[in-house]
């Protein structure tokens, strides 16, 4: 039981730095390799978290409780790491200028007047 009860834990700390990483991508993007790094350290976890928390459901495992949560919690995290590895400013997908190149352009323009 205590293999289950570290699964839990260490499944559910991965989650929640995973989801402050999200939160915190734009911060990040302000780097060039921010982003990237951000992007692959999300992924990494979601899908750590992933097996973790599949390992736990077939274990026998229980979050908050319930042994049904595990397997759906794991989909989730699948689907953020999915996400978590799309660009946001790296290529012009949707063909908008990132705000942050806008500010470098005009700083360049100011610095050549």
């Amino acid at each position: 039981m205590e293999l289950v009860a570290a699964l839990e834990t260490i499944s559910l700390a991965s989650c929640g730095v995973a989801t402050l990483l999200w939160m915190s991508i734009g911060t990040f993007t302000r780097a060039p390799w921010g982003e990237a790094f951000t992007q692959r350290a999300i992924m990494i976890l979601c899908v750590s978290a992933a097996i973790m928390l599949f390992a736990l459901h077939y274990m026998g495992g229980e979050l908050w409780g319930s042994q049904n949560v595990a397997r759906p919690f794991a989909i989730i995290a699948l689907i953020v790491a999915a996400a978590g590895s799309l660009n946001i400013k790296g290529r012009d997908v949707q063909g908008e200028i990132n705000p942050h190149q806008i500010m470098r352009m005009r700083r360049a323009e100011s610095e050549e007047e």
